[in-house]
């Protein structure tokens, strides 16, 4: 199941599992929601964190803090799983970069 990332905007965190979409406000203290409200998602769906083979994360354009804590996610739930993130496999040394606007 695909696991996806959006905190590009100022005003909503967007996650996903496989084609649904959840949001919540994020306009304040965003980076420390995320992680959170993956696990929140996660458990409301009956989907363990094992069940996820791959992550989508935006990479921009966007809000640059919200953007790195999305891709820092991304990369580091990628790594620990080991799974690729936007098709790239991290333990090869491939990255996901923040596209600037």
């Amino acid at each position: 199941m695909k696991l996806y990332i959006d905190t590009s905007s100022r005003e909503e965190i967007v996650v996903g599992l496989g084609s649904k979409r959840f949001k919540t406000n994020a306009k304040e203290n965003a980076s420390q929601k995320l992680l959170s409200f993956i696990d929140e998602i996660l458990k409301k769906e009956g989907v363990s964190i094992n069940q996820i083979t791959e992550i989508e994360v935006n990479t921009g354009p966007g809000s640059f803090t919200g953007l790195r804590v999305g891709v820092a996610i991304a990369n580091t739930l990628g790594w620990a799983l080991d799974i690729p993130v936007n098709g790239k496999n991290l333990r090869k040394g491939e990255k996901v970069d923040i596209k600037y606007s």
